[in-house]
């Protein structure tokens, strides 16, 4: 008999040959639903980051996606983590917190707003080990699930454990495993619309290149092929000045401002900015709605004199207020309402259309820099701190 002549094969039948090799669903259509597309956020905590994350939307951590919030020390990344965690149990989500740091305080977690009763939590023992564990609790769980990984910079590899102390013995071991462990999860991850959040610690680039220490003056541990994978990198950084803390009516620090840059989003948002703060006092959380006044400065519908602002209406009528008074007033639906169009037209819409000034969207210090070391000098700030009311 003579070789089957081929024909024309439709991109349906093509498909269906495929998933057929696979056995399994790999092959999609882009105008149906597919594992590429984020159909769903958790959000942060901090509704100025969720609109700051995806171009054109109020958004958060991307659902079948994997997340990197990294910071500095005492920047706010667990506070952070359990805010999203807590969040991601109100959408039935089921959370898996892996901690390496055996830091995690089950008060802390409830004060977050989190159901301990329904968020298991694993000592993260070795790299590996948690790799497996998130690769065998996708292939028995059909719940969504969220994977909070506390933290990379921590976590052992079993080489590292079973070793000595020099740090020579077990080079780059870790990365070599977290980039073949990452390869393996991704794709599981976006099918089972599952997401992985990993904590991180930001170190400081020890570099001779001055451009290079202003231009890039972190960098995180686990290898590049991190980087690769996340669909979004969340850069916590703050001050050390006095200004940046919350002081309680007795002047004792109860919180601090965090600086947040999207060093990658694959959601057309790279580079842009925004800052809150976080209190870690008496009262745990978030100051959100605290940092909405900032994030509005910039409307031409909030006009600013003195100590004074006014705010205005659709219909054409105004309301002034003073800072110190913008939680109360916040408390009054017409004017909540009006703050939050406010926000969603100059965070979000501005930027999409591009009308906004670019300039208010990004860290003016991504510039690289020219000259000598001298001109690279920051001026102090100067700010008072905020203080919260009795």
């Amino acid at each position: 008999m003579g070789k089957k002549e081929a024909g024309k094969v439709s991109i349906s039948d093509m498909r269906k040959l495929i998933n057929k090799k696979a056995g399994g669903n790999v092959a999609y259509s882009l105008k149906e639903i597919s594992p590429t597309q984020v159909s769903d956020w958790i959000p942060t905590g901090s509704r100025w980051l969720d609109s700051i994350i995806s171009r054109g939307q109020l958004a958060g951590i991307p659902v079948g996606k994997i997340t990197e919030i990294a910071g500095l020390e005492s920047t706010g990344k667990s506070y952070m983590a359990a805010q999203v965690a807590a969040n991601a149990q109100k959408m039935g989500i089921d959370v898996v917190y892996f901690d390496a740091e055996s830091a995690i305080d089950p008060k802390f977690l409830e004060s977050c707003g989190c159901d301990i009763d329904k968020l298991l939590y694993v000592q993260a023992e070795s790299v590996e080990f948690v790799l497996e564990t998130i690769e065998e609790l996708l292939g028995a769980n059909e719940n969504r699930m969220l994977f909070i990984w506390d933290s990379i910079a921590l976590t052992p590899s079993r080489t590292d454990i079973e070793g000595d102390f020099n740090p020579l013995s077990s080079m780059a071991v870790k990365p070599r495993i977290l980039s073949k462990g990452l390869s393996k999860l991704i794709q599981p991850v976006a099918n089972s619309q599952s997401t992985l959040l990993f904590l991180n610690q930001l170190k400081t680039n020890i570099t001779s290149n001055i451009a290079e220490t202003m231009t890039t003056p972190y960098f995180t541990p686990g290898g590049k092929a991190l980087n690769y994978s996340y669909s979004v990198r969340i850069w916590l950084t703050g001050r050390k000045a006095k200004a940046s803390f919350v002081l309680d009516n007795k002047g004792y620090r109860v919180g601090s401002e965090v600086k947040v840059k999207l060093e990658k989003s694959r959601f057309g948002t790279q580079g842009r900015i925004c800052a809150f703060k976080i209190l870690w006092g008496e009262n745990i959380g978030i100051q959100d709605e605290e940092s909405w006044l900032e994030a509005v400065k910039s409307s031409d519908n909030l006009i600013s004199g003195g100590a004074w602002y006014t705010l205005k209406y659709k219909d054409g009528s105004t309301q002034k207020f003073q800072s110190s008074s913008w939680i109360e007033f916040l408390q009054e639906e017409k004017f909540r309402n009006r703050i939050l169009e406010l926000m969603d037209e100059e965070i979000i819409l501005k930027f999409d259309s591009r009308s906004g000034d670019a300039s208010t969207y990004y860290d003016e210090d991504e510039d690289i820099p020219t000259g000598n070391a001298a001109d690279f000098a920051v001026e102090p700030e100067s700010d008072p701190p905020i203080q919260l009311k009795a």
